[in-house]
């Protein structure tokens, strides 16, 4: 027993110099870039909210900013789903509830909620939402196209949904919908 001992002690011993140069391809292994190739994970960068006790997100690149909602000033006139306009920075923009637009439950507004600048094009107009999430990013290959709980109009609006449930929503179709543009011909 004491041979074997000292033969398999003996073999885990190595001079300095082999110690160094095992450490030193150790580093350069560990210091290599994965090996995943850029195009294969395209990810979509997302802000996400809240919307009636359900998680929405929208593409970041469309988010201008995000403020808490203060001041509305009503419009008669508009459909419903238009709460009125407020002054951002100077600049009176159309405030939509999402809420009101996709027939979700609404439990009126108060001074929590968020209201999200959005531009598509020329068009610029603020969301509200009952709270923001955060920025983050969502691999675009891990979007299911669609759920058979999720019909009539929020289907129509839908990017897709992530794995734990995120509702992804097309600002453009949105944005683009012949409801939200006012016509004050007539």
């Amino acid at each position: 027993m004491a041979d074997v001992n000292n033969s398999l002690a003996g073999s885990w011993v190595t001079d300095e110099e082999e110690t160094k140069k095992i450490l030193k391809e150790r580093a350069l292994r560990l210091a290599k870039e994965p090996e995943v190739p850029i195009e294969s994970v395209s990810s979509l960068e997302v802000l996400s909210f809240m919307l009636a006790g359900e998680r929405y997100a929208i593409e970041a690149r469309f988010v201008v900013e995000t403020m808490p909602l203060r001041v509305l000033t009503p419009l008669p006139g508009v459909p419903a789903f238009i709460l009125g306009i407020a002054n951002v920075r100077g600049r009176i923009l159309s405030v939509m509830d999402l809420k009101k637009f996709f027939d979700l439950p609404e439990n009126g507004l108060t001074d929590l909620h968020k209201l999200i600048v959005i531009r598509y094009g020329d068009l610029e107009v603020g969301i509200v939402a009952d709270s923001l999430l955060g920025i983050r990013a969502i691999p675009q290959d891990s979007l299911q196209p669609s759920l058979p709980t999720l019909t009539g109009i929020r289907e129509k609006y839908l990017a897709g949904l992530t794995d734990e449930g995120t509702i992804v929503l097309q600002v453009d179709k949105i944005l683009a919908d012949e409801r939200i543009l006012v016509n004050d011909e007539g």
